[in-house]
């Protein structure tokens, strides 16, 4: 009997020791999770029977060290959640390894080709949240888009006085103040709008905004007025349309002045974002903490692309594992929850990381060595077995 037992022991101990071999093995692999080897105990009734392995488990929910790579996809997550990748045949996993790039197709994958899950952008980059889909890049350039809006925000100087002659652009005493901005056409050509205040006798606190387009008079003005306290009363501006000409559409703008103030210091501009920009050809690409992709292009643009969404679970280790990086769903770890990294129980994201293996070299080279002893040990039984069997074969 104490020979099957002895047995038993080596098998469970071998079994411990390949469980403990693999974790050594991975100790530099990328998002690989530590496994550790359970024994129980075997009996018959009340008759001791030895030991058995019940099962091999997982230190899913311990992360590992984030190391820096300085390459922008390669992805970690600070915190819970694993990324979510499709497989050509439809396989979802789950996984922390967050080695990625682009296939020919310009789709985000990892090593193994699954393509990288998350929320996508249409054409104008409007994220379509209620979308889970493969991410893609957009392959070519940045088509031109011409300016459509301008949203100015600047202070105009109460203490100014209201000019002597009438308005004329190149007369500087019939102006308080005059301030240009770039604007673009839609073949993303270059060309200046500029502004002319002028402060109004009547009624109080009311000034009149002149437009040029290259120097070119709209023929078109604005009032805009202040209350007692400096403060915008009408702070949508007018809409603006330029001929240019050249065979370019007409530019039509849509100015907003909300938060420009009438105050008693100097003019000051605070605020002068206008839409549009010329072409240009994608230089690369980015991922934010909050999972946003955006690729970058030469004009100094950037464009969403999508959103890497994450996934959690009620119980994490109950899920399957089908490689030392990768899980599958069960009915243990309950259907996976997505969401947007940094939102609630979701991690950040760090681009240019990656979060190593969480095995620890010296925790694994103890239980190599206890494993060791407890090998030898079982040997010793099965050793001493067989000299009580021999003593007691030459008694007879």
């Amino acid at each position: 009997m104490s020979f099957n037992i002895a047995l038993t022991g080596l098998s469970a101990v071998n079994e411990q020791l390949n469980t403990i071999g693999n974790n050594i093995a991975n100790s530099g692999t990328v998002g690989f999770k530590s496994s550790r080897t359970n024994f129980g105990s075997l009996y018959a009734e009340s008759q001791a029977m030895g030991v058995e392995v019940t099962g091999t488990s997982q230190s899913i929910s311990q992360g590992g060290a984030l190391t820096t790579t300085n390459r922008n996809l390669d992805l970690a997550i600070s915190g819970g959640g694993f990324f979510v990748t499709r497989a050509s045949n439809g396989d979802v996993a789950y996984t922390r390894a967050g080695v990625f790039g682009t296939d020919k197709d310009s789709y985000l994958t990892n090593s193994l080709g699954q393509r990288l899950q998350g929320y996508p952008a249409d054409a104008t980059g409007n994220l379509q949240t209620g979308v889970v889909g493969d991410l893609q890049m957009k392959a070519g350039g940045l088509p031109a888009k011409a300016t459509d809006a301008l949203s100015f925000v600047a202070n105009l100087d109460a203490n100014q006085e209201v000019p002597a002659v009438a308005f004329d652009p190149l007369v500087a005493d019939s102006y308080n103040s005059t301030y240009t901005t770039k604007l673009y056409d839609s073949q993303g050509k270059e060309h200046t709008l500029t502004q002319y205040f002028v402060k109004d006798a009547v009624p109080d606190n009311s000034w009149t905004a002149h437009y040029f387009v290259d120097g070119k008079n709209l023929g078109s003005s604005a009032k805009l007025e202040f209350d007692t306290s400096g403060s915008l009363t009408t702070p949508v501006g007018p809409a603006l349309t330029a001929t240019l000409g050249g065979g370019v559409a007409d530019l039509n703008i849509q100015l907003d002045y909300s938060g420009t103030s009438q105050y008693g210091s100097e003019f000051s501009v605070t605020s002068n974002r206008a839409t549009g920009y010329s072409a240009g050809e994608q230089t690369g690409m980015s991922v934010e903490k909050d999972g946003k992709v955006y690729a970058s292009y030469s004009n100094g643009e950037r464009l969403l692309q999508g959103q890497v969404v994450l996934a959690n679970f009620v119980n994490a280790e109950g899920l399957k594992n089908i490689s030392g990086t990768a899980w599958t769903e069960t009915a243990a770890s309950g259907a996976a929850m997505l969401g947007a990294p940094g939102v609630g129980q979701y991690g950040n994201l760090a681009s240019g990381a990656l979060e190593s293996s969480n095995v620890d070299l010296t925790q694994q080279l103890v239980g190599l060595m206890e494993g060791q002893r407890n090998y030898q040990a079982n040997t010793q039984v099965i050793s001493t077995n067989k000299e009580l069997t021999q003593v007691l074969f030459n008694a007879l």
